[in-house]
């Protein structure tokens, strides 16, 4: 028998993936395989999805956005459960599943996951957490932890930006003090993101990134006149290259280790991350994944999009 284990999120972006249901099984049940469903809830702990793991499961389908996949990503490294998974982008947020190419279609999603190889591919690590896309903190990073359940899933992204704009009267310099093989900053920043993806909010910041090689990247936005920072800001957006950028550190390293003087959060995929200090370190091929598209040669647009094949969504 192969059997699927189907780890979704009810409460994921607008709920779509409870109409989808039937196509995640029609399609499973056209190639063979039988889908075993646990539905994520307050009620139960995730770990009890994972009782009944054994050699018949051929890997795991995860339906939610960055933050309920990291989420199984870490039951799974705590009971030691090492086979592939594969990623239903259904969240308000998705940015990993978009950097390996995942289209938002439910059935398209899954005939690419179904004629795929397992794909060996980074994680990054927290202390004793892991993440898939980013780990962040400074000014923005609680952003997701303080947005309300209800208000993310009526308004989606718009939520995060409403939220960012009450938190620019606490806009101010934070210490830092990050030392790595590569480069070292101790001084005051705006805010830290360190990626093992490529995006964050959909916007393309860490566009040197790739998922197996072995690092991470690091962005710092140093501290300065606010007038000064703007333009930087604005670049972002755009998501136009940030080399040789007044006012921003931008560097890859497979371990760093990061220290700061201020009271303020780390953030985890829109979760809440560990306290300082901070140790994070990449994992090579940590991870198993399917449905993954060549990010290395596949064509992207100006904003470093991957250009998905025809028909894609």
């Amino acid at each position: 028998m192969n059997r699927v284990k189907f780890i979704y999120n009810p409460y994921s972006g607008e709920n779509t993936i409870i109409s989808d249901i039937d196509k995640v099984i029609m399609v499973h049940q056209k190639y063979g395989y039988t889908i075993v469903p646990y539905r994520i809830s307050m009620e139960y702990d995730l770990s009890m999805a994972f009782k009944d793991i054994d050699e018949s499961y051929k890997y795991i389908l995860i339906a939610g956005g960055d933050g309920t996949v990291d989420n199984v990503v870490n039951h799974m490294k705590a009971l030691g459960i090492d086979i592939p998974i594969a990623i239903l982008p259904v969240g308000t947020a998705n940015d990993f599943a978009k950097f390996i190419g995942m289209p938002q279609d439910v059935e398209m999603a899954c005939e690419q996951i179904l004629n795929s190889e397992a794909k060996k591919i980074d994680i990054g690590k927290i202390n004793d957490k892991y993440f898939l896309n980013v780990a962040s903190t400074g000014l923005f990073t609680d952003v997701s932890q303080r947005t309300d359940i209800n208000l993310k899933n009526t308004i989606g992204k718009l939520a995060y930006y409403v939220k960012g704009i009450e938190q620019l009267p606490n806009f101010r310099k934070l210490r830092i003090k990050v030392v790595s093989e590569i480069e070292n900053y101790d001084g005051d920043m705006y805010l830290m993101l360190v990626f093992n993806g490529q995006t964050a909010g959909n916007f393309n910041l860490a566009y040197k990134a790739e998922i197996d090689d072995g690092l991470l990247d690091v962005i710092i936005i140093k501290a300065g006149m606010i007038m000064d920072i703007i333009p930087l800001f604005i670049k972002m957006l755009r998501g136009e290259h940030l080399e040789d950028v007044n006012g921003l550190l931008y560097f890859k390293t497979d371990k760093l280790y990061i220290e700061c003087f201020e009271d303020i959060v780390t953030d985890i995929d829109g979760e809440r991350g560990p306290d300082f200090p901070l140790t994070i370190e990449c994992v090579k091929q940590g991870i198993e994944v399917l449905g993954v598209l060549n990010t290395k040669k596949a064509p992207k647009n100006k904003m470093g999009n991957l250009i998905k094949p025809k028909g894609m969504k």
